[in-house]
C-alpha cells in the first residue's frame, strides 16, 4: 500500500499530471568525442526527477553538448567549455514545467582531460 510509511508512489494518480509532462528536452552531442556517456548519465538523472519528461538525443558537431528545453537553447558546451551540472539542468526543467522564463545555464563543470 502506498499509504504506509517509507513507501512512495511513483505513478501519478488519475487526473494528476506526471512531473515534467509537457517539457521537451533535446540534447545534441558529439559522439566521436565520447559524450554519449555524459548524455546517458544526465538523461537518467533527469528522468529520475521528472519521469514524464520527453528527452531526445541528436548527434552534433565536434565538441558539441547543447541542450534545448522546449526549443530554447539553455546550455552550450561550445560556449561554456564544460558540461552542465545536473542541479542546474533540473532547476531549468522545474522552471519550464512551471511556465517560468528560462535562463541560460552558465555554470559548467570542466570536461575530463587526459594528460
Amino acid at each position: 500500500m502506498s499509504g504506509e510509511p517509507g513507501q512512495t508512489s511513483v505513478a501519478p494518480l488519475p487526473g494528476e499530471i506526471e512531473p515534467g509532462s509537457g517539457v521537451r528536452i533535446v540534447v545534441e552531442y558529439c559522439e566521436p568525442c565520447g559524450f554519449e556517456a555524459t548524455y546517458l548519465e544526465l538523461a537518467s538523472a533527469v528522468k529520475e526527477q521528472y519521469p514524464g519528461i520527453e528527452i531526445e538525443s541528436r548527434l552534433g558537431g565536434t565538441g558539441a553538448f547543447e541542450i534545448e528545453i522546449n526549443g530554447q537553447l539553455v546550455f552550450s558546451k561550445l560556449e561554456n567549455g564544460g558540461f552542465p551540472y545536473e542541479k542546474d539542468l533540473i532547476e531549468a526543467i522545474r522552471r519550464a514545467s512551471n511556465g517560468e522564463p528560462l535562463e541560460k545555464i552558465t555554470n559548467s563543470r570542466p570536461p575530463c582531460i587526459i594528460l
